[in-house]
């Protein structure tokens, strides 16, 4: 490998990382601001969008004009490749904290709904789990970690199907309720997206670390 592509891989691996620790804080804060009923803290989240959205445009500008300069071979282009996969993935966690973060903001003028609330509660610890394993693995190519974390997207699923179980029974029951339940709802299914996209990232660790492509296989 030459000097300058290793210098712009581990530029680009650097900014990577930035970008990890963005969308980090973002989901933390918007679950915050979710479970505190802090809307001032959700408009913070929504206002930064911005920096990871520029952050994933430098990311993927730097990797295609690696890929034209050094036309790089074998490890350091499946390198380039899950970059490339994983910048998108975390830009896309990006935009659902931002969901979060503005479904909050209705939710935290509405009455609470314990049941709801309660099945709820163990997820966003959950999904913050996976989040910063996903990242941790992807920083040490740590392919057992990384399958720790796939491993954990069936807990993640099985709690959001009781989730949309448990509304069903909620509306049935009281039909007034039935737009803050699906507020609710909502955040079940953003936070069990971010555990997909979290997933997608693991999977690309044990690509590049073992060339197998694990995406779409049964756990």
């Amino acid at each position: 490998m030459s000097r300058h592509l290793q210098r712009d891989l581990d530029q680009i691996k650097k900014n990577l990382l930035q970008l990890g620790s963005l969308v980090e804080t973002a989901i933390k804060n918007a679950l915050i601001a979710f479970n505190e009923c802090r809307p001032e803290l959700a408009q913070n989240v929504i206002a930064e969008e911005k920096q990871i959205d520029e952050r994933e445009v430098l990311i993927e500008e730097a990797c295609l004009k690696t890929l034209a300069l050094h036309q790089p071979m074998a490890m350091d282009l499946r390198f380039m490749v899950v970059v490339l996969k994983v910048n998108n993935d975390l830009e896309r966690m990006g935009d659902i904290a931002v969901s979060i973060a503005e479904r909050s903001l209705y939710l935290s003028s509405q009455d609470p709904l314990p049941s709801l609330l309660n099945l709820l509660s163990d997820m966003p610890d959950r999904i913050q789990e996976m989040v910063k394993k996903s990242l941790n693995a992807l920083v040490s190519l740590d392919v057992e970690l990384a399958r720790k974390v796939i491993a954990m997207d069936d807990e993640v699923d099985s709690i959001n199907r009781q989730m949309y179980e448990a509304f069903h029974v909620q509306v049935q029951q009281d039909p007034g309720i039935s737009k803050t339940a699906l507020g609710i709802l909502s955040i079940s299914r953003y936070l069990e997206r971010i555990a997909d996209l979290s997933t997608n990232i693991a999977e690309d660790v044990i690509f590049m670390e073992e060339g197998e492509v694990v995406r779409h296989q049964n756990s």
